[in-house]
């Protein structure tokens, strides 16, 4: 070969190996990566938020742990009753629970965080491979039998209860709120004074009271002052009541209740109580990989009080 050929062929050599370097480092096919992008369930790296299904009805009570979720989303479910979906990030309690089952809301509800761990103590046969193909890290008792115990305290089901030491998940000391792209900050301009607001499920109701010198929304379930079994009252610094679409699935429970989907994904009405305040909002969540944005009649992002947020998915009227 011509020294002119040789030249050709190093140089042609050098293009190729030039291009692989920048492929592998623009994700394999030369995009970039997307930022909201999920690890599949079982991938490993750190997972951002422990979201744990929570009972809600009268023998489940008093909870515990409850009172240091970063974020208390609550959901209807069969009967007309309502359930818990805790989430953490900016610290664990030692115990939680009682745990119960996952739903489908919770898998489109998870989307809006990068790689959640999900506790939770079974689900419907037929939802449990939906489970397994959604974008998070599923933690059953029969993937970590060592981190859940029965109490002697209530009759079961009510009385499994999570020690999250033990599951592969660490906090990351972020406040979960930040994970969903919300901000703590000064409250808006306008809004009403606002003592008390009650959110009613067809059999559950949950019921905020301003309390001045708590300066928290405390919490009332079904009619009852709902005090954690650490003592004391469990409280919200912001609470959202989110307007949405509840239609049935294609689950039942054993009984033969339809299990609602509640309909994340969308946009519409919500209030914002903060500070003793009632802000009426817009709520758009375009995709189910993106964050929920709540915004004011200036179109302006509703910033957050300090401390708990409880978001309540309320039936559409």
């Amino acid at each position: 070969m011509s020294a002119a050929g040789v030249s050709r062929s190093v140089a042609a050599l050098f293009i190729a190996l030039l291009l692989a370097v920048l492929a592998g480092c623009a994700g394999g096919d030369g995009s970039s990566p997307s930022p909201r992008s999920s690890s599949p369930s079982g991938t490993g790296g750190a997972a951002d938020v422990l979201a744990v299904k929570i009972d809600n009805v009268a023998p489940a009570r008093p909870h515990t742990g409850l009172e240091r979720a970063d974020i208390v989303y609550v959901e209807q479910v069969e009967a007309g009753l309502s359930r818990i979906l805790a989430v953490y990030s900016s610290g664990l309690p030692p115990v939680i629970g009682p745990v119960r089952s996952a739903r489908e809301t919770d898998l489109e509800l998870l989307r809006q965080f990068d790689r959640p761990t999900l506790a939770f103590s079974g689900a419907q046969s037929r939802l449990l491979p939906v489970i397994d193909r959604a974008p998070l890290d599923a933690v059953p008792p029969s993937k970590a039998p060592g981190a859940y115990f029965r109490g002697p305290d209530r009759p079961a089901p009510h009385n499994l209860y999570l020690r999250p030491e033990r599951i592969p998940f660490t906090a990351s000391g972020v406040n979960a709120v930040e994970e969903l792209g919300l901000r703590f900050g000064a409250p808006p301009p306008g809004g009403e004074p606002e003592d008390s607001r009650t959110v009613r499920y067809p059999s559950a109701s949950v019921t905020f009271t301003w309390s001045g010198g708590d300066a928290r929304w405390l919490v009332s379930l079904d009619g009852s002052p709902a005090r954690p079994a650490e003592g004391g009252r469990l409280g919200a610094g912001t609470v959202v009541v989110q307007e949405v679409d509840v239609r049935q699935s294609e689950f039942s429970d054993r009984s033969g209740n339809n299990t609602p989907f509640t309909e994340t994904v969308g946009s519409g009405d919500a209030v914002v109580l903060r500070d003793g305040r009632a802000y009426d909002v817009r709520w758009t969540r375009p995709s189910a990989g993106a964050d929920t944005v709540y915004t004011g009649p200036d179109d302006q992002r509703v910033e957050l009080a300090e401390g708990p947020l409880w978001i309540l998915y309320a039936p559409r009227r």
